[in-house]
Parts: structure tokens; C-alpha cells; sequence
């Protein structure tokens, strides 16, 4: 197995404006999801599960730590993998993240009507865009992230 831990591009000195860009988008993705009445602990479980799906350490590591410090329990972070087996997550949470999955993995086809019809029963439309705005960002960060291989393991959260 390839040992990956030598970081290749830097992002923000060869296109900061672009990068700078994508900063802006992300923040009022997040300030859409709060003024929606997107609960942080759901906002963070699906940051969370679509950076799993796409094999991101670095946005795993980062959301996590975000979790964390929010008071998300240890044990519903490492179930979130297999949360359709796991007694912790609320419907809420659980339409959340089945239309994670969905998003995420849009090459195995379409979002399904009946993923879409969940979702957005439990949502609403409003919700229902804030949620996929904040999944849009976190696929494209964790292809930001997994191309010039950024380093986890030194991110701090912010207060």
C-alpha cells in the first residue's frame, strides 16, 4: 500500500482567489443551513459521512474534532458508518444521511424519488436545499482536500 503523506499542491498560493471563492460558498452554505433550522450535530454527521464515503482523512479528521467539541457522543460518531443498523440516529438524522449517500454517490444513479420524497417529508424544501447545498460543499472539499493529499491530524477548531 502506498504510503500517502506528502502533501503536492497548495491550494491557496496557486489559485487563493478560486480558493477564497469556495471559502465563501461553504460559509453561506453553513449560515443558509443554521438560518433554516439545520441543527450543527446534523450538519456535522453528514459532513462527516459523505467525507467517509469518499475516503477523505482530512475532512473526516476535521469534522469529527467539530463534533466533538459540539458534544456529539463518541459512540454515534463511530457507529455513523453503519447507521441504518445503529439505534442512535433520529428520523432526522436518518433522512439526513440516506440523502448524503444518495448525493454522494450520484454516479450509481440519480437520487431516487423515494429518497427525495423522505427527505424532503421530514425537511420541507427550504431545509431540504440548505442540506443539499452543505453536501454539495463537502463532496467538492473533500476533493479539494484528497488531490493535494492535505495532511489530518493538526487541525484545531475554531471557538
Amino acid at each position: 500500500m502506498t504510503t500517502r503523506n506528502s502533501e503536492r499542491l497548495d491550494l491557496n498560493t496557486h489559485s487563493a482567489r478560486t480558493y477564497s471563492a469556495m471559502h465563501r460558498l461553504a460559509t453561506t452554505a453553513a449560515q443558509a443551513a443554521t438560518d433554516a433550522g439545520l441543527e450543527g450535530p446534523l450538519v456535522e454527521l453528514v459532513r462527516i459521512r459523505a467525507s467517509q464515503i469518499n475516503g477523505c482523512a482530512f475532512c473526516i479528521d476535521m469534522h469529527t474534532i467539530d463534533a466533538r467539541s459540539a458534544g456529539e457522543a463518541e459512540q454515534r460518531l463511530y457507529a455513523l458508518n453503519a447507521w441504518e443498523e445503529a439505534p442512535f440516529f433520529t428520523e432526522r438524522e436518518r433522512a439526513a444521511l440516506e440523502f448524503t449517500e444518495s448525493v454522494t454517490l450520484v454516479h450509481t444513479g440519480h437520487v431516487p424519488d423515494d429518497v427525495y420524497e423522505r427527505t424532503v417529508k421530514v425537511f420541507g424544501e427550504e431545509q431540504l436545499a440548505a442540506l443539499l447545498w452543505i453536501i454539495v460543499v463537502i463532496n467538492s472539499y473533500n476533493r479539494v482536500a484528497i488531490t493535494p493529499r492535505l495532511t489530518p491530524g493538526n487541525y484545531k477548531p475554531s471557538a
